[in-house]
């Protein structure tokens, strides 16, 4: 069956287009219920088999009638989440794991080597004890059905905690260990899980540890890592949770760790080469329940309570409509999120789109945090926000693979696959949530503009956040140098936390079936991945600590304040981004930075790697281009902040007279710019291809935060508010 054929069969009672008040749901009046039966019971051919009509025996003879709505929200109004599902074998222990959200007062510096960090190195020995062995993960060859608390057999217990032993537990949500062997009184060699149904991806780990004695140097390895490269080489410590001290002091998840150090260590069975991270760590606590993580927590049970939050709340419920997408293959529910400022008539056919998912790889916990951020601000009440609701329509899916985040894979969903490589597949049974974000982004196109597109990932080997688009032919200037400006933009509201220079904007043949660059080739412009490091920043005051939660939330505000001034009537902020960009070509092409002829911008900022999270390396051209970024020389006038953007808004709230600029090229048709002291910055460009492409494809902007340019509308709007 084609791609065309199936889309026409696509669940149409859980349209991504429910866009005002009410649901589409037609209403029945109540009727007495004498008998009642399924449809698919009744084998008189008249009826169709289904088991959505119900059929009533009234005056004798069968009446039938649609079965109530399913509760699409898969959070009812009393709190109650949709049951978990895991794959049948997998053992499950009934404790419920949760953390508070606390962040420390001050930024957590990196780790620097004091050069005295050894590599352990452990004999197998029989004598050596076994603390933990989780169930056997090839089991099953692949996955063959789920259930709720998975394997309902006994559990197998610990060994005894009547010495001095640690205990060890993984065997909750988003877990991930495999084995863990007593080496010596004080050390620990850590297996992690290799993701469910494939012997790779071992990068995720988070489990539980007990009986802690508290001043004492424990040393933990972890042996089987497959990544050569890794953030802990550059400074990055493991995470650590103590329930004593978050229950005593408030205090959550924090870096910790010494005698840090990732090396490789001998080759496996098989042959392949297997990497250790080591630290020594004193618990603050004895008798204390800790956890260690690679990353941030965020489970699937965390993004249920967060929505059910939203659905219970009558203020946010109002804009905010939650949906289920579809199911995973292990039958647990994707949500799909509709955010726009409800409208009842033809004036929301005119709004464009936005698009942001995250989670389609389950161990980069650090995009949940992103999008938390982003939706509480867009959810917020700020005038930011709500210009940013009745200006677009955001279509948001928070968690892509929650299979995997269920059962603590680091990339891949129970197909045992990778769901951001399967964006072009036809199998929508195997790869359900990509197949229906796919599906809903087609006919959103259909309906609408689609101004932007953007997954949220992690990185496991770069410092910094940072963007890959879709570029284009450096031949076509316009749209070459176009697709840069959101990125850029990013950088200017976000200098201590986003690269510029470590952006890239390419296509690899490896990378066809991403999102971004399926997405991209269906049409929307501005199609990104925006990748969040594991580690921490490189950048201004931010420089040698890491990122925590708050960090990584305030990169969704940051997004959406980025979009605020790339959708500005007021294009002078878009427009010196554009001659910067400009400039940094110009200074690449002189420099003749390849072997080769072609030196754009394009071509220095290559993905040389499929590894990693949609990304790759290129040291030598970000270092190049951030020695270019420095040498360019700062222009007098500097982007406004938002304070100035406001300041500006309110003086120019009474100006009425406009004059028409779209016969310069610059503004699509309908838009008009008001009188302002805003000098113009537009580039001094020759290439005509750039004037034409610009006259008929810059995005149209509906709504502004830019002062000077502000809509009429606008402008009613605000002052009947104020």
């Amino acid at each position: 069956m084609s791609e065309d054929s199936e889309e026409d069969y696509s669940d149409r009672s859980i349209s991504d287009e429910d866009e005002s008040d009410e649901d589409s749901f037609m209403k029945f009046e109540e009727l007495h219920q004498c008998a009642l039966l399924t449809a698919d019971s009744i084998t008189d051919p008249f009826f169709p088999r289904t088991t959505q009509i119900l059929l009533e025996y009234q005056l004798g003879r069968w009446v039938p009638r649609l079965r109530e709505p399913r509760d699409l929200y898969g959070v009812s109004s009393s709190g109650e989440l949709s049951p978990t599902r895991w794959p049948y074998h997998c053992e499950v222990i009934d404790e419920k794991v949760q953390h508070i959200d606390s962040t420390p007062p001050y930024s957590e510096p990196v780790y620097i080597p004091t050069g005295l960090e050894t590599e352990p190195i452990y004999s197998n020995s029989k004598e050596d004890t076994v603390v933990y062995l989780a169930e056997d993960a090839y089991k099953e060859p692949c996955f063959v059905y789920s259930r709720v608390g998975g394997n309902r057999t006994a559990l197998k217990q610990p060994v005894d905690d009547c010495d001095s032993t640690l205990m060890f537990e993984a065997r909750f949500e988003s877990g991930n260990l495999q084995k863990v062997v007593k080496v010596a009184e004080y050390e620990y060699q850590l297996t992690v899980r290799p993701d469910l149904f494939t012997n790779k991806h071992t990068q995720w780990y988070y489990f539980q540890v007990t009986n802690t004695q508290a001043e004492i140097a424990y040393r933990f390895t972890i042996i089987n890592f497959t990544k050569p490269a890794s953030l802990y080489n550059r400074g990055m410590r493991p995470l650590f949770y103590s329930e004593k001290e978050a229950k005593t002091n408030n205090i959550g998840w924090r870096r910790i760790g010494e005698q840090i150090k990732y090396y490789r260590n001998n080759p496996g069975q098989d042959g392949r080469h297997y990497f250790s991270l080591t630290w020594t760590f004193q618990f603050p606590h004895s008798n204390d329940t800790c956890y260690f993580a690679h990353c941030y927590p965020y489970t699937y049970t965390n993004l249920q309570e967060y929505l059910s939050s939203i659905n219970n709340d009558p203020v946010r419920s109002k804009f905010c409509k939650i949906r289920v997408l579809c199911h995973t293959i292990a039958r647990n529910m994707v949500y799909i999120l509709t955010i726009t400022t409800p409208l009842k008539n033809a004036d929301s056919r005119k709004r464009k789109a936005v698009i942001l998912t995250a989670r389609v790889h389950p161990g980069e916990t650090n995009s949940s945090w992103i999008m938390k951020g982003f939706l509480d601000f867009i959810l917020g009440s700020s005038r930011d926000a709500q210009l940013l609701r009745d200006t677009f329509i955001f279509k948001v899916v928070p968690m892509l693979n929650p299979d995997g985040v269920i059962v603590g894979n680091y990339r891949c969903s129970l197909a045992g696959r990778d769901l951001n490589r399967n964006y072009t597949s036809l199998l929508k049974e195997s790869f359900p949530s990509v197949w229906y974000t796919r599906n809903m982004i087609h006919r959103l196109m259909e309906k609408r503009e689609v101004i932007l597109y953007c997954d949220l990932h992690g990185h496991s080997r770069k410092e910094n956040i940072f963007m890959y688009g879709c570029g284009g032919s450096a031949k076509c200037k316009a749209l070459y140098l176009q697709q840069r400006i959101f990125p850029l933009m990013m950088s200017k509201n976000c200098p201590d936390k986003f690269s510029f220079s470590a952006c890239k904007f390419n296509v690899q043949r490896s990378k066809e079936g991403t999102g971004r660059v399926v997405m991209w080739k269906m049409g929307i412009r501005n199609s990104f991945t925006m990748e969040a490091t594991f580690c921490g920043s490189t950048l201004g005051n931010k420089r040698g600590t890491h990122f925590n939660t708050k960090d990584l939330e305030s990169m969704g505000y940051h997004f959406c304040d980025s979009l605020l001034d790339y959708c500005d009537p007021d294009r002078s902020k878009y427009y010196q981004c554009l001659k910067e960009l400009e400039e940094m070509q110009k200074h690449i092409n002189l420099e003749k930075v390849l072997d080769d002829s072609d030196t754009s911008l394009k071509e220095i900022t290559l993905e040389s790697s499929s590894r990693g999270s949609d990304s790759s390396d290129s040291n030598e051209s970000q270092s190049y281009i951030l020695k270019l970024t420095s040498q360019i020389k700062p222009k007098k006038k500097h982007l406004r902040t938002k304070k100035e953007r406001n300041s500006t808004l309110a003086r120019h709230q009474n100006a009425r007279q406009e004059r028409e600029v779209c016969g310069r090229g610059y503004l699509m048709p309908g838009y008009k710019e008001s009188n302002s002291d805003v000098k113009d910055t537009r580039p001094n460009v020759s290439d005509d291809r750039v004037f034409d492409y610009f006259k008929r494809r810059l995005p149209n902007q509906g709504s502004g935060k830019m002062p000077g340019q502000t809509p009429s509308w606008l402008l009613k709007k605000y002052l009947r508010s104020a």
